[in-house]
């Protein structure tokens, strides 16, 4: 069960709250009562190794599948995620591993994919060009050369920037990202990184999951540990220190005998 901290008895009410969040597929059960708080205006990294529910409990969320039992509130209102446009119309958006984005379109195409803006029965070139230009800068991304060059000639942390900016050009108020650093360089991790805080800076709730825990103790303010499909624990990231993070990841942090997480 999860632990009771300082930061759960918190006054404010966080934007997202699941409670006693459960899903089975067939005889399997991926998630057991889970717990989770993600409060707007702060990084939350949920860690958790293979096989531990990360995935799962990121997609119950974001409406890819739907929980067998508990609830999910939304600024402290109860609401069913049944698919990922009702995720979309709260204001979730999903950055996956794979950023879903086409190569062979350029950056204004890929962020109005979907939701291309018509003027008199056309594309409304002028319109969506505007946008994503005005979306990007207020991201400060500033390292591509043109938003008219195909998203295929772009680095990995420019890709990056591109899927965050296409997310919160839609009215989001939560962003999560799936290993948003995974495989990228030292630059283009600062970018990614520093990309993050701007999105918290705005008021925006982030959740990221990943397994580099250098990159978890740069932003976040709160991590959450899943082990086993259960939410171990949920805390401030400064009541944690890297090796307690990797017990509560590796054991469900049982040989530590309950309490507080380690500083």
């Amino acid at each position: 069960m999860a632990q009771v901290t300082e930061d759960s008895l918190s006054t404010t009410e966080p934007l997202l709250k699941v409670r006693g969040l459960e899903k089975h597929f067939g005889p399997v059960q991926a998630l057991y009562a889970v717990d989770l708080d993600l409060p707007a205006g702060q990084v939350t990294a949920l860690a958790g190794d293979n096989g531990a529910g990360k995935s799962v409990l990121t997609k119950c969320i974001s409406g890819v599948y739907q929980a067998d039992h508990g609830q999910i509130f939304w600024e402290g209102e109860p609401v069913h995620i049944r698919n990922t446009r009702d995720a979309a119309h709260l204001g979730v958006e999903t950055v996956y591993q794979d950023l879903a984005l086409c190569d062979n379109l350029d950056i204004v195409q890929n962020m109005f994919l979907g939701r291309e803006l018509l003027r008199r029965q056309l594309l409304d070139e002028d319109e969506m060009e505007r946008q994503a230009a005005k979306t990007l800068a207020g991201l400060r991304v500033t390292t591509v050369r043109s938003i008219r060059q195909p998203v295929a000639s772009l680095s990995g942390g420019q890709r990056q920037s591109v899927a965050v900016a296409k997310a919160v050009m839609w009215n989001s108020k939560l962003v999560i990202m799936d290993e948003p650093t995974a495989a990228l360089g030292v630059v283009q991790t600062r970018q990614v990184l520093d990309l993050m805080k701007r999105l918290r800076d705005r008021g925006l709730a982030v959740m990221m999951i990943s397994h580099n825990l250098t990159d978890v103790f740069e932003v976040a303010d709160r991590i959450a540990v899943l082990y086993l499909g259960r939410m171990v624990i949920q805390d401030r990231a400064s009541n944690f220190d890297r090796q307690s993070v990797v017990e509560y990841m590796t054991t469900g942090g049982m040989s530590r005998g309950g309490g507080q997480a380690a500083h």
